[in-house]
């Protein structure tokens, strides 16, 4: 059975970094793509990375390029997303996702919510001073 776990949520100040990382059991993480979704509040779900199990290609949305990092361990079978330069906008809750019939991130359509069927409890990511 797919499970995921996210971790490392909290609250931080504007400018500040936090490090999310997503545990998986019950499959090899390192066989499919693992994406980054997050919710803000009152909002829907938005893609923010997505890395693939081929080559390794990430892909970002616009409004977190250059400031996160998606990257894979694939010996302790997780995945993680340093965050750096944190502004408020960045707030919400932060899920891990994948999809056991997508060995790669699906290059146009990775940023959609429907596009992943397994999808972790989410951590909570605050930033405000």
């Amino acid at each position: 059975q797919v499970h995921l776990v996210e971790s490392g949520g909290g609250l931080v100040q504007p400018g500040g970094s936090l490090r999310l990382s997503c545990a998986a059991s019950g499959f090899t993480l390192g066989s499919y793509a693992i994406a980054w979704f997050r919710q803000a509040p009152g909002k829907g779900r938005e893609g923010v990375s997505c890395i693939n199990s081929s080559d390794g290609r990430t892909y970002y949305t616009d409004s977190v390029k250059g400031r996160f990092t998606i990257s894979r361990n694939n010996a302790e079978n997780r995945v993680y997303l340093q965050m750096n330069s944190l502004k408020p906008e960045d707030t919400a809750v932060y899920y891990c996702a994948t999809d056991l019939s997508e060995h790669d991130c699906p290059i146009r359509t990775w940023q959609i919510e429907s596009e992943f069927d397994d999808w972790g409890q989410g951590t909570q990511v605050t930033v405000s001073s």
